[in-house]
């Protein structure tokens, strides 16, 4: 170090914005925190601009869900209809209203499907991170394996917690997923693409108020879906709009690994799919659906490329390691505490990247032209092949929340640090 670099100032932290723009965590549309709309705190049947009536935008959000129809719910306040000294700010962002009979109501909706906000939107970046990927590679699983994992191990080692955004979410999460994998050992139904699921939000909140809290959403959208474009196109949004994504890629997806497998595994029962769709057409999909329309045509997202249902690569380990080495990093887990460890993070991320160019180059070769900005992990959600739906054994995930680790990493949540 010169004498002169003892002088020199540390760059300055970028000036913190004054509000931040809202993705709204159910329909993904984004718009500023002056856009929002309210619901009002009472009712009254002497003014029709506050009787409780129908809301045709919930309803129809509700509708594409195949949730039942509110019928008596309370008026929508619109900023615009109350006089800007009756407008409620906290760190300059509108809040809540005191409306014509003062009565205040800090009941924030978003614009487009009147569901209710997050109380910290606006007032720190709505970091959205969406779980994608094509029918079959387990994404239900993954969900509820990360989900359970964040909540019950890895928050704890980050300082931080992992809580549903409300109790409908909690009890839909703990009864349709938790239970019935993790206590009874059934394995959980492909999602159809005719049955819309609602989006399960959920937020990683730290201790350390001076970091905001990261939204998780997972959007299951149907597997099949992710190559249909008209369907993409719908639910594409959630995509785009998105801090970070989870590519979810199963090895069965890739021809030249399912033949091998299936020859190593012979008439051993296991859950086999005869129709796969190749992991290229699905960005293929995306591609025409937004990042065609990104600077450059491509996307800087931070994704994170997850190999799903790594306990079955046991299958094609040998002492030549011509794709996968006898004491490969894959089977072991790994814990990360208090910052993602580099090196395991490197060694992990370099082997698949040669796994999946060894074995599936187009699509190795489609994500590098698209995606200028990822990451290769190889994750066991389970632990074990089911057989017949059912697990043989206790639910063991390994390397479950890496690639989300990751992601707080990219999105500075957290450090990288060698060990």
């Amino acid at each position: 170090m010169g004498i002169f670099d003892i002088f020199k100032k540390k760059p300055e932290p970028e000036p913190r914005p004054l509000f931040y723009d809202i993705v709204c965590p159910y329909c993904f549309s984004k718009f500023t925190p002056k856009e929002v709309v309210f619901r009002a705190a009472h009712d009254r049947e002497d003014d029709e601009d506050y009787a409780l009536g129908e809301d045709d935008e919930l309803n129809r959000y509700r509708e594409r869900f195949g949730l039942d129809s509110v019928y008596d719910i309370e008026a929508i306040i619109r900023p615009s209809d109350i006089p800007e000294e009756h407008h409620i700010y906290s760190d300059h962002v509108l809040v809540g209203l005191n409306d014509r009979y003062g009565v205040v109501t800090r009941r924030r909706l978003c614009p487009k499907c009147h569901n209710e906000l997050p109380v910290t939107a606006g007032k720190v970046p709505s970091n959205i991170i969406s779980i994608i990927g094509a029918s079959q590679v387990g994404k239900s699983v993954y969900m509820t394996s990360l989900i359970h994992t964040l909540q019950h191990t890895t928050a704890d080692h980050f300082d931080a917690a992992c809580m549903p955004l409300n109790a409908e979410i909690s009890r839909k999460f703990r009864t349709g997923y938790e239970e019935p994998l993790f206590e009874r050992g059934d394995l959980l139904a492909s999602t159809q693409k005719e049955k819309m699921q609602e989006p399960f939000i959920f937020q990683f909140v730290f201790k350390d108020e001076s970091k905001p809290p990261l939204t998780l959403v997972f959007f299951d959208v149907a597997g099949e879906g992710m190559v249909d474009e008209d369907y993409l196109g719908l639910h594409g949004q959630h995509i785009k709009n998105s801090a970070g994504i989870l590519f979810m890629v199963d090895p069965l997806q890739i021809r030249s690994i399912r033949e091998k497998i299936r020859l190593k595994f012979g008439d051993q029962p296991g859950e086999w799919v005869s129709q796969y769709d190749e992991p290229r057409d699905v960005v293929l999909t995306m591609f025409g659906d937004f990042i065609a329309y990104e600077d450059k045509g491509k996307t800087d997202i931070p994704t994170a490329v997850v190999l799903t249902k790594s306990d079955m690569l046991h299958a094609l380990k040998d002492e030549d390691g011509e794709y996968v080495k006898l004491n490969s990093n894959i089977f072991n887990n790994m814990v990360h505490r208090k910052h993602l460890n580099m090196t395991e993070f490197e060694n992990i991320d370099g082997e698949i990247r040669r796994f999946i160019e060894k074995v599936d180059r187009p699509f190795k070769g489609t994500m590098d032209v698209y995606f200028s900005n990822t990451a290769y992990f190889a994750v066991s959600a389970l632990g074990s092949n089911p057989v017949d739906q059912k697990l043989q054994s206790v639910v063991s995930p390994i390397r479950v929340d890496e690639p989300f680790i990751w992601l707080l990493y990219k999105l500075k949540y957290i450090e990288g640090r060698d060990d």
